[in-house]
């Protein structure tokens, strides 16, 4: 089965992005890290037990890696919005080897104490423009979410909006049972969360 890990802000600098999340959710975000293998750093916002917020853009500061960068950001244009949701599942090869093609082929990461495989695609582009989630395994027991600040924040629904939304549910395939996600049909792609923040309930698009 798959549980909801995070969920994914792009944005064409860091600093736009925790800019954007933090005016539309009236907290802080908590200093995360750099992927040395993409190119790209992030910052994070725990959204309770088990699951966070990471905005993510392209380092340059870093060497730009051989491959495409995975959420497509090579070629992200435009405001900082919420691109991507990832998945944490077992067995994450067994898992990509039975999901639709493009899912990606599992790459190995570790930052400090955190350690995770997670499936790349090729051309750095989920199916279904990025509507299909990545999947990720963690390894070692440690989680983000269990190390961030808790600020008070909780992920209450979110959306994955797109044309083909009965072929998302089906690739799916039944494993994903959270019912905080709705896979809802319309001309075009994007994702809606609602998150409940100590100020109120707050929208991220």
């Amino acid at each position: 089965m798959f549980e909801l890990d995070h969920i994914a802000v792009a944005a064409e600098t860091l600093t736009e992005g925790v800019a954007a999340v933090e005016a539309a959710l009236g907290v802080d975000l908590t200093a995360g890290g750099q992927h040395d293998k993409m190119g790209t750093h992030n910052r994070l916002l725990s959204l309770g037990e088990g699951v966070y917020l990471e905005v993510i853009a392209i380092n340059p500061e870093a060497p730009a890696p051989d491959h495409p960068r995975w959420f497509d950001l090579d070629r992200f244009a435009g405001a900082p919005r919420l691109s991507n949701w990832i998945v944490r599942c077992d067995y994450l090869e067994r898992e990509l080897a039975a999901s639709v093609d493009g899912a990606g082929q599992s790459m190995a990461f570790q930052r400090g104490d955190l350690q995770w495989s997670m499936g790349v695609p090729a051309d750095g582009v989920l199916p279904f423009d990025g509507a299909h989630p990545a999947l990720i395994e963690w390894h070692g027991g440690r989680h983000p979410s269990v190390v961030l600040p808790d600020v008070g924040c909780r992920l209450v629904s979110l959306e994955v909006i797109h044309s083909e939304a009965a072929a998302v549910r089906a690739a799916l395939n039944g494993r994903l049972t959270d019912p905080r996600v709705k896979v809802v049909a319309d001309d075009v792609p994007a994702f809606r969360a609602e998150i409940q923040t100590p100020a109120g309930l707050r929208v991220l698009t």
